[in-house]
């Protein structure tokens, strides 16, 4: 018995420190899944959830602990007690997520090693074994040196556990056993191979043949009968290939972007699961180091389960400069251990990942394009004035009163009682913001791309381009376009707004008006075009990606059928229209 006590005791010894460990290196991803087994579809003591962390750091500390006391034998009857409950309550635990079917990874041994519901019942049916022996030999457990060195070795062990506890949730776990850490390749551990096994699925059909029901098992297939379809049953017989990251995706309103984004090169990508908890110390780091990973010329993200009202609220409470995309809460605890926490990625492949703790520490080399001389604060002073500038047109154009009345109180704006009052807010605020422009202009000379970035360097095009400053305007455009801070594109539909403006011929063929707008017959209609036979090729030329018939479908919709009216043309049908 002497000898199956002291196996046991160093077995159940070192298994529990080694679990311990894997699971102290990451306390918050145990928490998680400590959240899951509270949930209301598994154990359904939800109350418990928000303490799940400091639940999951003292059942961690405690099993290394046990596991110390076991080995140098320290207080044994407390130190078997103690085992013996914890692996009932394991045991339990396991039991009822396999037999039940609701946690499919105990997290025993946290991302190092996922074992199966029944595996880990399993695993803690040998363990309660050798905790039983122990607990009937236990007068076999002595000390393996004095009480002094015994103490002390039990105390360290606690100081320790609790000290790399606090390191690793203040910073990052030691030791990343997930698909996101630093070296590997998201797309790569997403992707299914070609040549991966797939499942094997079992089909149980039922139909009603002669009046009685019938099973019959395929391997898919429908069978060949003759009878009366009632239902069907499937059962999976062998599981296929899963690649290491399953659900990890980047959304944005119009579809999903993951591929696209990740296939970018110098990438910073910034997480936060939930914005509404995140740190507020790690929020205002966020501004300072994203401002200068965009100065330095990197492409900078953000990740978030959070909704469009709160990545709205914190984007402009800290003035960031980037935009949240939307992604699984799930998968983004998984990501990283932190909230907010940063990676650093090239084509997919992670370089670089920290806790905000831990974002001086990030090294990012100044890239060929970076931009040292961004203005953030007149960044932001032209992203206010574009955000009006386009507003107050979805005002003009949204179909309902309510609709109206939404936009402008979004843009905090006085609600009108009749359209016309708004037509009167936007000839306000358009001549507001051409002010507002002209100083910026006079003290910046044109604010292009390499001093305030995209988009904010077509604020000031904007502005012009619906005012009737153009002829004065234009040449600096034209100069902006010329130095790459403005697309060329922008110049020429300037120019043909200009042309309209002066009653004659467009180039381009990008614009369009109505005809008889006040009357009950109006006619949209496409200015007329000075070369309308090689329009299309100079619209190539100056940028644009479509010919004039498909921007004029998009301009007034499918329908819209393109003709290139001549000056006398457009006049008598104004005339004819009156």
């Amino acid at each position: 018995m002497k000898y199956l006590v002291h196996i046991s005791r160093f077995l159940v010894g070192v298994l529990f420190i080694i679990s311990g460990l894997i699971k102290l290196n990451d306390p918050l991803g145990f928490s998680y899944k400590l959240q899951e087994y509270f949930s209301a579809d598994v154990l359904n003591i939800p109350f418990l959830e928000p303490y799940a962390l400091v639940i999951s750091v003292f059942v961690v500390v405690f099993e290394v602990v046990l596991g110390v006391f076991l080995l140098i034998g320290y207080k044994p009857k407390f130190s078997v007690w103690s085992l013996l409950l914890m692996i009932v309550f394991f045991t339990f635990l396991t039991f009822y997520s396999a037999y039940f079917d609701k946690v499919k990874d105990c997290g025993c041994f946290g991302d190092a090693l996922k074992l199966t519901p029944w595996e880990s019942f399993t695993k803690d049916i040998i363990l309660l074994f050798f905790v039983l022996i122990l607990f009937i030999g236990v007068k076999h457990i002595k000390p393996l040196f004095n009480q002094l060195p015994t103490t002390m070795l039990a105390l360290a062990s606690f100081v320790f556990s609790l000290w790399f506890g606090y390191h690793v949730l203040m910073h990052l776990p030691s030791k990343d056993f997930r698909a996101y850490k630093i070296g590997d390749n998201l797309l790569e551990n997403m992707a299914i191979p070609d040549d991966a096994p797939k499942a094997v699925q079992e089909f149980t059909w039922t139909f009603k043949i002669n009046g009685e029901e019938e099973e019959i098992v395929t391997n898919g297939s429908y069978p060949t009968v003759d009878g009366d379809y009632i239902g069907v049953e499937t059962k999976v017989i062998k599981e296929g290939y899963e690649p290491p990251i399953l659900d990890f995706s980047i959304e944005t309103e119009d579809g999903d972007v993951t591929q696209e984004i990740l296939q970018k090169g110098n990438l910073i990508m910034i997480v936060s699961y939930n914005l509404d908890t995140a740190e507020k110390e790690g929020l205002d780091k966020i501004k300072i180091f994203s401002d200068e990973a965009i100065k330095k010329g990197y492409n900078v993200i953000g990740l978030t389960s959070s909704g469009t009202e709160a990545k709205q609220r914190i984007k402009e409470d800290y003035k960031l400069n980037f935009d949240f995309y939307l992604c699984d809460e799930k998968a983004l605890k998984t990501v990283v251990r932190s909230n907010p926490g940063v990676l650093e990625l090239d084509k997919g492949t992670v370089k670089q990942k920290l806790h905000w703790n831990d974002f001086e520490d990030l090294v990012l080399e100044e890239l060929p394009n970076a931009m040292l001389d961004l203005n953030f604060d007149l960044k932001d002073e032209l992203n206010e004035i574009y955000k009006l500038d386009q507003g107050v047109r979805e005002i003009y154009f949204a179909k309902t009163k309510e609709e109206k009345d939404a936009i402008a109180e979004n843009l905090n704006l006085p609600i009108q009682d009749e359209a016309l009052g708004y037509m009167k807010v936007w000839n306000d605020l358009d001549s507001l913001n051409l002010i507002k422009v002209e100083e910026i202009i006079k003290e910046h000379g044109y604010p292009g791309k390499s001093m305030v970035g995209e988009p904010a360097n077509e604020t000031v095009w904007y502005v012009i381009q619906h005012s009737s400053k153009i002829p004065e305007y234009l040449s600096l455009i034209k100069e902006a376009a010329a130095k790459g801070d403005l697309d060329k594109d922008l110049v020429a539909m300037m120019e043909d707004r200009n042309l309209m403006q002066e009653g004659k011929e467009q180039i381009y063929g990008t614009q369009g008006t109505t005809l008889s707008r006040n009357t009950n017959n109006p006619t949209d209609i496409i200015w007329p075009i000075k070369d309308p036979q090689n329009v299309n090729k100079l619209r190539e030329e100056a940028g644009f990606k479509e010919t004039v018939e498909s921007y004029a479908k998009r301009l007034y919709g499918e329908d819209f059928e393109f003709k290139n009216y001549t000056l006398k043309e457009v006049k008598q049908l104004d005339k004819d229209n009156d």
